[in-house]
């Protein structure tokens, strides 16, 4: 595979060692669907062209394919069916995924998420030629289900990913330092081939500051996935809770179920918690910043760890205050008092606590919301991010 000449300026080059860099000429990118590549992956995307000739995306078709290629990328469509553990269907995915590197012929495979990387590591095993990227953007339901088969296949996919980071061409991208522990306790360990990126990216102007939105009563928006490791039912015990209480609050739910997670709410379930007075499902939107123009506070009551949820960055963005759980990746941004208020995770109660809290307080919802910004601005950026990601590929790319 022919490599291009990339010559580097700056302190980075100092960081590597030298100043010329040979850099990729195809990266093939594995990430589990479309839209989610589309959500959270367009910053990663637009620097991944930019250091090769061609970069190609592996991921299943939900019908948003064009919109992928509409951003200079190649698609190829594979169904990485995230809510198996069957292993027939696993070995199919490898071997799909072998023929796919077999005719494509990468310079590196950028792993994204945990299932691509499980079985994207699999289908490495006895390829010499791919440096390889792992991207860990948290640690997805084998990490938090507490079933005999889920842990056994945690300990699996750590295998898997410890073998891969024993590539000596190979390098870990993580959202926050517990994942990063969190790999290193489970043996896969990248020793100091790792780039700590800050989470997605958002970009500051997509989602800039919002004044107070006025509402006669308060609003708490909730912007995810409907999936109970997100805490949405806690949320809801804790609108309940509210609601006895007569703290004046309206609880926005924004998010569509996801049928291929094995945690899905189902759409019977999100019916009946929407009574249109104090719970309101508002369903999916693409239009996300315009969802902050209207609300007053961030709620995300995370039931286990996260890697650094996109949602949570783009409230901070907007000077949303941010109501969070004690877990990974939220406690790593949110410093309870500072940006935002800090709950135990499942504490319906101490959640019903911390929205009362705010809703009675606009003075503090616009101070917690403005140290939010000023934090998203000091690291977590499309630019911060593409920068991170620039370095990581120029130190890959120089080892040997």
């Amino acid at each position: 595979m022919m490599h291009r000449s990339w010559a580097t300026q700056g302190p980075e080059a100092d960081d590597v060692g030298t100043a010329d860099r040979v850099m990729p000429d195809k990266i093939l990118v594995c990430v589990t669907e479309d839209w989610f590549t589309l959500s959270h992956f367009q910053p990663l995307l637009r620097c991944l062209r930019r250091l090769a000739r061609e970069v190609v995306v592996v991921a299943r078709d939900s019908g948003r394919m064009q919109e992928l290629q509409a951003l200079g990328v190649r698609t190829i469509a594979l169904d990485y069916n995230r809510a198996s553990l069957n292993p027939m269907l696993e070995t199919r995915t490898v071997r799909s995924l072998r023929r796919i590197l077999a005719a494509e012929r990468p310079d590196v495979v950028h792993m994204i998420a945990m299932k691509p990387i499980v079985l994207g590591g699999l289908a490495l095993w006895g390829a010499l030629g791919p440096r390889a990227v792992v991207h860990m953007t948290g640690l997805g339901f084998l990490a938090i289900s507490d079933t005999i088969k889920a842990r056994l296949a945690c300990r699996v996919a750590l295998a898997i990913i410890a073998r891969t980071l024993r590539r000596p061409q190979s390098w870990l991208l993580v959202e926050n330092p517990e994942d990063l522990a969190f790999l290193r306790s489970g043996g896969a360990d990248p020793g100091p081939r790792v780039t700590m990126l800050g989470g997605a990216g958002i970009d500051p102007v997509a989602y800039p500051a919002r004044a107070d939105p006025a509402n006669p009563v308060p609003v708490a928006a909730f912007v995810a996935r409907m999936i109970r490791s997100k805490g949405v039912h806690v949320l809801m015990e804790a609108a309940g809770l509210l609601a006895e209480r007569g703290v004046p609050l309206v609880i926005d739910l924004w998010g569509e179920t996801d049928d291929g997670n094995p945690d899905a709410i189902p759409c019977e379930m999100l019916a009946r918690w929407s009574d249109d007075a104090r719970t309101r499902y508002r369903g999916f939107t693409r239009d996300v910043a315009r969802v902050w123009e209207t609300v007053d506070i961030f709620v995300l009551p995370a039931i286990s760890r996260e890697g650094m949820p996109r949602a949570l960055l783009e409230a901070a963005a907007s000077a949303r205050p941010l109501v969070v759980t004690d877990v990974p990746g939220c406690r790593h941004f949110v410093t309870d008092g500072v940006e935002g208020l800090i709950v135990p995770s499942g504490d319906a109660v101490a959640l019903a606590d911390a929205l009362a809290r705010l809703a009675g307080d606009a003075a503090l919802r616009a101070r917690l919301g403005a140290a939010a910004r000023a934090k998203v601005l000091a690291g977590y950026t499309e630019d911060a991010v593409e920068a991170g990601v620039e370095t990581a590929y120029r130190a890959l790319m120089a080892i040997p």
